[in-house]
């Protein structure tokens, strides 16, 4: 018996959402979504129980792109199953576990590896935060309850896999009965929350600025001279501090990103049977969408973890670090760009002033900006090549879906082969430019910094995944208005 007819049975039994029978109308589906992200942001406003104060968020870089909440039940967010699916296309992508994902019944055991490893995944992220001892239990609860730290401890643990698993399920949820993707539904929502913030939280910050960007600028208004403002030094308070740079650069991104996802090349087809009735297949500039760049930055984010973890052990060779900031050693060159703080020298000097490290010198501040460059572009391609090949939109089961659904390309002989290679033209190139475009796009938006926080990775998730989200809701009207759609999208 060979390993696939071995694990297809265990993969079959791991509890999962029960798929919809026939179609789920659209307000159902409406529903459902709403319900889901109603219970997201009610799940990441409840705190772990015994959690102390001193505890040290680990991924707090990543927390927009992460869709977790610091010291809630979803910590996690949705680390566990991007790992996992990292872990899982890089071994589909080196050929080390052979599957054809244009084979359902490969598809479905890809699905069921992928879930049994964000279990996995869920204990892995976990545990060495715990016995790290980065995420620490409060001692007065512990002494209240009359039980040891060290099962207060084991309590935030088993707190931290019970939100894992909701996340897990919730995206289950929303893929199955509503609308898009669970993940996507939460980054969205984690991001909005943070650009909603970054506009009108008057709460001030460290340096005594609102934190919002309007009282922000009332503050400025009624307390700062206006020579100072027309100074060189004040253009560039003003363009820092007062958070002009960021609101330009949260724009430029959503503009940049809308006029993309526009951009196109269109396969002309036509209907075998039904003379005249012609269509044509779309191919993105964003084939792949902006999703692998999750899997990119989540990559970043493991590996500033095992740098954070041999650090607290005393093992600096890799790094040291301040919090959970990576200040010299090859982890200071591999960390995200985040922010004008990150590669702006007298900015980058201010910070490090503030930990308590000597600030690297100006050349290695390039290295670090070109390094996350590399990362971002080269890395944007090679998972945008394995995201379209894992979630059946390569150029095979393209021509597969074009075939069934009773379409051909004008001039070719009817066969899938024939469609096949025209995909194969076309396809492979516009995902390899795009998956750098959105790379570079990346970098630029990490650079420039955005409202609240978000990271320019954050942002530029969210408005692709929003406008995709909006052509899913039209898509899924246009469908409840005419039947006959669905069988084009192979749906009953």
């Amino acid at each position: 018996m060979s390993l696939k007819e071995t694990l297809g049975p265990f993969f079959n039994r791991l509890p999962a959402v029960a798929s919809p029978e026939g179609h789920v109308h659209f307000k159902n589906k409406m529903m459902w979504t709403l319900a889901i992200l109603m219970l997201y942001f009610a799940l990441a406003n409840v705190p772990l129980f015994g959690l102390s104060e001193n505890s040290i968020d680990l991924f707090e870089q990543y927390r927009a792109f992460f869709a977790g909440a610091s010291g809630s039940l979803m910590l996690l967010g949705i680390g566990p199953i991007v790992t996992a699916s990292i872990v899982l296309q890089l071994l589909v992508g080196a050929d080390v576990i052979k599957l054809d994902m244009s084979d359902p019944a490969d598809q479905a055991l890809f699905q069921g590896a992928q879930k049994f490893l964000v279990f996995i995944m869920i204990i892995v992220e976990a545990l060495p935060q715990i016995l790290g001892g980065y995420i620490q239990p409060d001692a007065n609860i512990a002494s209240i309850m009359g039980v040891s730290p060290g099962v207060l401890t084991f309590i935030i643990f088993l707190q931290i896999c019970i939100g894992g698993v909701l996340i897990l399920f919730m995206d289950e949820i929303v893929s199955k009965w509503g609308i898009g993707s669970g993940v996507g539904l939460f980054i969205v929502a984690g991001v909005s929350q943070q650009i909603v913030t970054g506009l009108i939280n008057w709460i001030p910050d460290s340096s005594g600025l609102p934190v919002g960007i309007i009282p922000k600028w009332l503050y400025i208004a009624q307390n700062v001279d206006a020579g100072f403002l027309f100074s060189a030094d004040g253009i560039g308070f003003m363009l820092i501090s007062g958070g002009i740079l960021a609101l330009v650069g949260t724009v430029a991104i959503f503009l940049i990103v809308v006029f993309v996802e526009s951009t196109r090349i269109e396969i002309p087809l036509s209907h075998s049977a039904v003379k005249g009735a012609r269509g044509r297949f779309p191919v993105k500039l964003i084939y792949a969408s902006v999703l692998p760049m999750i899997l990119v930055r989540a990559l970043q984010a493991n590996i500033q973890l095992i740098g954070l973890l041999l650090a607290g052990r005393g093992i600096t060779f890799l790094g040291e670090y301040s919090g959970s900031t990576p200040v010299n050693g090859i982890m200071y060159y591999l960390a995200p760009i985040n922010s004008p703080y990150d590669w702006i020298p007298s900015l980058v000097r201010e910070n490090f002033a503030s930990y308590g490290y000597a600030a690297p010198a100006t050349w290695q501040i390039g290295l670090h900006v070109l390094m996350d460059a590399f990362i971002l572009i080269v890395g944007g391609i090679i998972f945008a090549l394995f995201w379209i090949e894992t979630t059946g939109m390569g150029a095979k089961p393209t021509a597969r879906k074009v075939f069934n659904s009773g379409m051909q390309i004008p001039g070719f002989r009817r066969n899938v082969g024939s469609i096949e290679k025209v995909m194969q033209r076309y396809i492979p190139k516009v995902t390899i430019i795009g998956g750098a475009f959105i790379g570079a796009l990346t970098l630029l938006a990490s650079l420039m910094g955005t409202l609240g926080g978000a990271g320019g990775t954050g942002l530029l998730l969210t408005v692709s995944i929003v406008y995709r989200l909006y052509e899913d809701i039209a898509s899924e009207q246009m469908m409840e208005m005419h039947p006959m759609v669905r069988s084009f999208f192979g749906q009953e």
